[in-house]
């Protein structure tokens, strides 16, 4: 029996409206305002993230070999082909996101970017079985 149910994922950010807009454009859904230092995005099919305002919010280093420097970051399926991850890289970019690896891409199937507010983030080239099939 789990002890709780998963909630959130939460992102410490300076302006959490602007965070939550980020987000809402690459996943979908609305943002909803709960006051000025909490914003929440459910989009289907993702779990909910939450954006908590942090006024001395200090972003992750990326990469770095100091263990502090990054805690986690999120991965998001760009879809199977090279043609979708070109148009969410392109789409990413033009939102506001800083490439921070770009190269090997064929190698990795995946590139790492800094959301407007420095945290990592990958856009991963994921092969789904289905589309596999379907080829």
């Amino acid at each position: 029996m789990p002890v709780a149910r998963f909630r959130s994922v939460v992102l410490d950010c300076p302006d959490p409206r602007a965070l939550a807009e980020f987000y809402s454009a690459i996943l979908g859904g609305t943002p909803r305002v709960e006051d000025e230092d909490w914003v929440v995005l459910e989009a289907p099919g993702v779990p909910r993230l939450a954006f908590q305002g942090a006024p001395d919010f200090v972003p992750p280093k990326w990469p770095s070999t100091d263990r502090d420097a990054q805690q986690f970051h999120l991965d998001l399926d760009a879809g199977p082909t090279w043609a979708e991850f070109d148009a969410a890289h392109e789409r990413v970019m033009a939102l506001g996101a800083r490439p921070l690896d770009l190269e090997d891409r064929e190698e990795k199937d995946f590139q790492v970017y800094a959301d407007p507010a420095g945290h990592p983030f990958c856009l991963c080239r994921i092969e789904h079985p289905r589309a596999a099939e379907s080829l």
